[in-house]
């Protein structure tokens, strides 16, 4: 699975998830200071998931039409170490049979929940 990390997913997640073998791109390591535009567009160009912490990707998607064909699983995580977000993202890729694919994940302390578009 080739993934796209946003500015604000932590690096050392960045780096736990390209421990276990993810293709894990990071905009914070690679395109520092880029817009969630910008992101959108290598997401879409590259195929890649977008793992962000960023609120503003729903209003991309449902608003201004990106449209990530591999999916945006948006954080709403209120406190957490540096690795647990790699941890948890982990954890959903391999043990759940969702498909991301052309849909906004949210996940939080109640669990999972996806919009297509």
């Amino acid at each position: 699975m080739k993934i796209l990390a946003n500015e604000n997913f932590p690096k050392a997640s960045v780096l736990l998830l390209q421990s276990f073998g993810y293709d894990v791109r990071s905009i914070g390591i690679d395109y520092a200071g880029i817009s969630d535009n910008e992101v959108m567009v290598i997401a879409i160009a590259e195929q890649r998931l977008i793992l962000t912490f960023d609120s503003d990707y729903g209003e991309l998607i449902f608003k201004h039409g990106y449209k990530p064909p591999a999916g945006v699983i948006y954080l709403r995580l209120s406190e957490y170490s540096p690795e647990q977000p790699g941890y948890l993202i982990d954890t959903i890729l391999s043990t759940t049979k969702l498909d991301f694919s052309n849909r906004l994940s949210v996940v939080d302390q109640n669990g999972i929940r996806q919009r297509n578009y």
